[in-house]
């Protein structure tokens, strides 16, 4: 059995939202609750997530070359940090 395939969305609103940027790529984590309310739970690059309305994305489909290089790229970076 394969793994879920990760979700991603593209920012594409920030009204009072500061700490999110325009046109950036952000993952998804599913939070039923959460999506009820209108909200997504997105990953931020400090690997915290944090609840934003979900008008403020449009959903993004990558192959799977491009989620595999994307999910690589934060460990290869965090490996770098010393």
């Amino acid at each position: 059995m394969s793994k879920p395939r990760r979700r991603y969305v593209v920012c594409i609103h920030t009204a009072g939202a500061e700490d999110l940027e325009l046109r950036k790529l952000y993952e998804v984590r599913e939070d039923e609750a959460a999506a009820k309310r209108g909200h997504l739970r997105v990953v931020d690059e400090s690997g915290e997530d944090y609840l934003y309305p979900k008008e403020f994305f449009a959903p993004v489909e990558l192959s799977e070359d491009s989620e595999r290089a994307l999910a690589t790229a934060g460990t290869a970076r965090s490996s770098r940090v010393r």
